[in-house]
């Protein structure tokens, strides 16, 4: 009689492997992370003056990861977030001599109209949208450097004097709890989830891809110029400077807080929080243990390397649209 050598594979093997655990990942990541720089620092990155230095670098970034979120969740990818966040900050800074909600309105059509210049190029020309974005990226950090190649452009003192913990606090509260309820009960969530988990299939279903894939750009380029008020109303004064490497900040963050880079409906609304303090606590503590910027690019690397390989869905895997 033949012996079967094939044995089933174990509970914990089973839970390691499933959709649970990758779920649960980027918490425990979170935790860890925590935990190390607490450990390292010696405790003084949970200092009140620290974890207020430390809330004060999430507020903006939040707000433009939540409109990358849904982009990534399309399976597309956006290379804009830093070069709108500059341009639409010199509106922002501009309009605020003339009145405080004119400024606001100006950063916020100013990122809706270039993402609409993405979303335009992408449905309507088929280009797959890291191509146009990568474009646009450049063309608009190029605008930003022009417009401040004499002098920065500064900000006007009422708008300054608004700078406070409560009013940031609340301007990412509320663009979350909106965002989690367009996510969560209504349709937009359901349709770009669907146009990530399958286009075709979508198409197929009744969603308008192209009007879902153009209105989503345009939603994140608009919160990006509402981030763009946030920031201006932190650092007073804009130079060519302004949003550099948010657009690699923003892609990481999501990716830690576990947001898989196919998209579809394994999103979790939790990867925007989540990926956005994992990657302000990992740079502040190496920030304050002292490593140089080339240290401190190579261990937020490896860091990066390291959740792709364990929260990637390698049976989803797809170019990116």
């Amino acid at each position: 009689m033949a012996l079967k050598h094939d044995k089933e594979p174990s509970k914990l093997s089973t839970f390691l492997a499933g959709d649970v655990f990758k779920g649960l990942l980027p918490f425990i990541g979170l935790v860890v992370i925590l935990a190390v720089m607490y450990w390292l620092t010696e405790g003084k990155i949970m200092q009140p003056k620290r974890l207020r230095l430390l809330l004060s670098q999430v507020y903006y970034p939040m707000i433009v990861a939540t409109g990358v979120f849904f982009i990534m969740t399309l399976g597309s990818i956006d290379f804009t977030e830093g070069s709108t966040l500059g341009v639409a900050s010199i509106v922002v800074s501009v309009l605020s001599f003339y009145s405080i909600p004119l400024a606001i309105i100006g950063g916020i059509l100013t990122g809706a109209a270039i993402g609409a210049i993405n979303g335009f190029f992408h449905v309507k020309f088929k280009l797959q949208s890291f191509i146009v974005t990568i474009c646009t990226m450049y063309l608009f950090r190029g605008v930003c450097a022009y417009l401040t190649t004499e002098t920065a452009i500064p900000a006007s003192a009422a708008i300054k004097a608004l700078d406070s913990d409560n009013l940031k606090i609340s301007i990412t509260v509320a663009v979350l709890v909106v965002a989690f309820f367009l996510f969560k009960f209504t349709r937009i969530g359901n349709d770009v989830k669907a146009v990530g988990s399958g286009e075709t299939a979508a198409r197929f279903s009744g969603v308008r891809t192209d009007r879902v894939k153009f209105l989503t750009f345009v939603a994140a380029g608009a919160l990006t110029g509402l981030a763009a008020f946030v920031n201006v109303i932190k650092v007073g004064s804009i130079t060519s400077t302004a949003g550099n490497q948010l657009e690699t900040q923003i892609l990481i963050s999501l990716v830690l807080g576990g947001l898989p880079i196919t998209g579809g409906a394994k999103v979790r609304f939790s990867n925007i929080i989540v990926g956005t303090l994992m990657y302000t606590v990992l740079n502040n503590g190496l920030v304050m243990l002292g490593f140089e910027s080339a240290t401190q690019q190579l261990i937020k690397g490896i860091v990066f390397l390291v959740f792709v390989a364990l929260t990637i869905d390698r049976k989803a895997l797809k170019v990116i649209k």
